[in-house]
């Protein structure tokens, strides 16, 4: 989960610089907030397009080792029913 951190305060960084050279750039202020609006938008669709990414490889990761904990516990079960006989 570093990475994830690390790409989460990338696009932080990334948000805040953009912001900041907004906020200093000689226009009047209804343009200002106009392009800060926008650039938060944008980077608020950066960030849930990556968490969605991060859950859906979560989700396919847990779904993964969950059927691997079922085949092996169905092959115990197998491997128990031998032993008896």
């Amino acid at each position: 989960m570093e990475k994830g951190n690390a790409i989460t305060g990338l696009l932080a960084g990334v948000a805040i610089g953009a912001v900041l050279g907004i906020l200093f750039a000689p226009e009047k202020g209804s343009e200002t907030r106009k392009k800060i609006a926008k650039k938060s938008k944008e980077s608020l669709g950066d960030l849930k397009d990556k968490y969605n990414d991060a859950l859906d490889k979560l989700t396919s990761k847990l779904e993964k080792v969950k059927n691997e904990g079922l085949e092996i516990y169905e092959d115990g079960i197998e491997l128990a029913e031998n032993t008896k006989q």
